[in-house]
């Protein structure tokens, strides 16, 4: 069983896209009108990927449609260093590193403040 995607509120899909396509290397999978209106990004990979939506009016947004309402969003990579050299070089500074059994991890925010962990397994 696979996580297939996640939907988080973002103000600005089409940037937030960019910047985890700079990063992880993911491609936008689709993008268009949202079925309750505003606009969404899907962006990720061929199997996987993150719904970003934004609602058309910010006045309409429902509790539930909170910009980063989320803990955070665990993102599995095969180079952990090269991932934190591409955060880094977005201008965002990466925190609380970690080794622990059965690999290494990391935090970064984004510009609308939602979390990601980045981990990478020792093989």
């Amino acid at each position: 069983m696979n996580l297939e995607h996640a939907n988080v509120t973002v103000t600005d899909p089409q940037a937030s896209a960019a910047l985890l396509g700079r990063i992880f290397g993911w491609h936008i999978r689709w993008e268009g009108p949202s079925l309750l209106g505003g606009h969404t990004v899907h962006v990720g990979t061929d199997d996987t990927y993150l719904a970003l939506y934004t609602p058309g009016d910010p006045d309409d947004q429902a509790d539930s449609d909170r910009v980063g309402g989320l803990q955070h969003l665990g993102i599995l990579v095969d180079d952990l260093d090269l991932i934190e050299a591409r955060v880094r070089a977005e201008g965002i500074e990466p925190y609380n590193f970690m080794t622990y059994e059965p690999g290494r991890r990391f935090y970064f925010n984004d510009h609308d403040n939602i979390e990601f962990e980045v981990v990478a397994y020792d093989v």
